[in-house]
């Protein structure tokens, strides 16, 4: 994941991702200007209050007084009341330049090979999409309008400083040295501070993650001990960088409270001599202590909510560089060829496959497959029968050579028109939390009104000889599942999965044969329901018994990643070859 390395990429990336941020961000800088400009009256009207109003020459001017007393704490309220809308426009824009960038990355994550996520933790993901967006909010809404009313405070009141006294100007400018340079210094350190925690804060998301699925894993070895181990490791980790950071950020206010106490004592001594001298008035010198304490006040806001930003804008580069990962499996969409409907044959040509991190795991593969034929992948462990067919799904794309189905190059094909032409039954059905309604959902059209769902759902499960099944369920179509189905048992899962795919009426069916870990009831439930599925239909079978490749049309035996043997069962026993020394094995085994 290619991210930003400095804070002006990050700002400029960011900004053109979610456009949200900078809708009318000028009138916002403008009123933000407003709101500094209103706070700086009151130095001024302490000088006039003081020099025109109690100390004027004919003795005090109580109307004069009052006069510029009513405009300061007018301007005040007013400088308020612009802060208020300031903070106002800053929380809408945050919120919908957020919900934009959170919509990015999670489709840039949908948009990712299989090779791309499993070169990540799948929880760093997840740190990204939801963790990394949310320490940006603080920033776009609070954080982000307080600094630039701050920032806008300290110039106007330094420029005021100039203009009041230079003299005492220069005497602040001068004590303020030392803090500049501590930004400057500690800024990157912060950020590669807050780097890490976000780092390690990813790596504890996906190992809690992780943990809570493999639960029963866990308790079954008797390893919650190690476990918990290693989460606390990693926890402290991030208390450790949460604190490195924090003692950097408070070196830096420190810093800003000593050049605050410095430059004000300079100041009132600098201006006491210069007052007695007659180069300033009495009411100079009132109100430049005020201008310091109204100078310093802000550059310690900015100080103190440095930290946050940086911690924010770490966020935000992670998040950009999801959005900006390389998409490999590119989506043709519109431009692209679909699949014409009721053409299911499908023909590999020279195909090869390699990992970016290991070795070629297929060798020129050449396989036709006519329409509506069944084959049967057969082979040892490793022998890239799964790789196969996460090219046949275009889950990846080959490093050589093509895969069409109906005529059509995959890599041609829009996404869309692919995933409703060929249907994919995994070796473990897995479920959304929700209902098996709303399972099967996701096999049509989001226009497909419920009525439509449930009479096409209830003639699927009909079809496929499920409907006693549904029957039995408590609640029919709207039985829950519970998280990945769990409410349900492996066997019912599968069935589940087999009526989604059913449902969708694909052209093509890639099935990983799963029946080992169900009783034999509903094996066989599931073995008629996968017949059932497969008829009319091209279908691609990995099988791990040789019992499914004996109905197969035809078997392709792979080894080592090359194709060995192709041809009907009764062929390749009558060939002597690899399959038919894989059948002779099992063959024994199952007497």
């Amino acid at each position: 994941m290619s991210e930003p390395t400095t804070m002006r990429q990050t700002l400029k990336r960011g900004f053109a991702l979610s456009p949200e941020f900078r809708k009318g961000f000028g009138i916002t800088l403008t009123l933000a200007g407003v709101a500094g400009l209103g706070k700086t009256a009151v130095p001024f009207v302490t000088q006039q209050v003081t020099d025109r109003g109690l100390l004027a020459p004919d003795g005090v001017d109580v109307s004069i007084a009052f006069t510029f007393a009513a405009i300061g704490a007018a301007l005040l309220i007013g400088a308020t009341f612009v802060e208020r809308i300031v903070r106002i426009r800053m929380v809408v824009q945050a919120e919908e330049g957020l919900a934009t960038l959170r919509i990015k990355a999670f489709d840039t994550v949908h948009d990712l090979s299989v090779l791309t996520q499993n070169a990540d933790r799948r929880g760093s993901y997840v740190s990204r999409v939801t963790g990394d967006v949310e320490t940006m909010r603080d920033l776009m809404q609070w954080t982000g309008a307080a600094m630039m009313i701050a920032a806008f405070e300290s110039m106007i009141m330094l420029v005021v400083m100039l203009v009041f006294a230079w003299q005492l100007a220069l005497v602040v400018i001068v004590a303020y040295i030392p803090t500049v340079v501590m930004v400057k210094v500690m800024q990157p350190r912060i950020m590669a501070a807050y780097g890490r925690v976000r780092a390690r804060a990813g790596d504890l998301l996906a190992a809690t993650g992780e943990q809570l699925v493999g639960i029963s894993t866990i308790r079954s070895y008797g390893v919650h001990r190690h476990m918990r181990d290693d989460l606390a490791r990693t926890n402290r980790d991030i208390v450790k960088g949460d604190t490195r950071a924090g003692w950097l950020g408070t070196s830096l206010f420190s810093t800003n409270a000593a050049a605050q106490s410095i430059a004000t004592g300079l100041a009132l001594v600098v201006g006491t001599r210069l007052a007695l001298d007659g180069a300033v008035s009495v009411g100079t010198v009132v109100a430049f202590a005020f201008l310091v304490y109204s100078f310093a006040g802000p550059i310690g806001w900015i100080i103190e909510m440095l930290a946050e930003m940086q911690r924010a804008l770490v966020g935000w580069r992670r998040v950009i560089g999801l959005v900006d990962t390389p998409v490999v499996v590119a989506d043709p969409g519109a431009d692209g060829t679909p699949i014409p409907r009721g053409r299911g044959e499908v023909s590999v040509e020279g195909v090869r496959l390699q990992y970016p991190t290991g070795p070629e795991v297929l060798k020129g593969i050449d396989l036709e497959v006519p329409a509506g034929r069944r084959i049967a992948l057969v082979g040892e462990t490793g022998s890239g029968k799964t790789s196969f067919v996460r090219l046949l799904a275009r889950f990846i794309d080959p490093t050589g050579g093509g895969v069409r189905i109906g005529g059509v190059d995959l890599r041609d094909v829009p996404m869309d028109d692919l995933r409703r032409s060929v249907a994919i039954v995994p070796q473990e059905g897995f479920l959304f939390d929700g209902t098996i309604r709303s399972n099967l959902a996701y096999a049509l059209d989001e226009s497909t009104s419920a009525e439509d769902l449930e009479r096409q759902a209830l003639a699927v499960f009909e079809s496929l000889g499920l409907d006693g099944w549904l029957a039995a369920q408590p609640h029919g179509l709207d039985t829950p599942v519970g998280p990945r189905g769990e409410l349900l048992s492996a066997g019912e899962r599968q069935l589940v999965a087999i009526a989604r795919a059913y449902l969708r009426d694909p052209d093509v069916l890639i099935l990983d044969e799963a029946t080992s870990a169900v009783d034999p009831a509903t094996e066989v439930r599931i073995s008629r329901a996968l017949e059932s599925l497969m008829r009319g239909r091209t279908a691609i079978v990995i099988a791990h018994r040789l019992s499914t490749a004996e109905r197969a049309d035809l078997v392709a035996v792979m080894d080592a990643g090359e194709l060995v043997e192709v041809g009907s069962h009764s062929d390749l026993v009558e060939l002597g070859g690899t399959y038919a020394r894989m059948h002779e094995a099992w063959v024994a085994q199952t007497r």
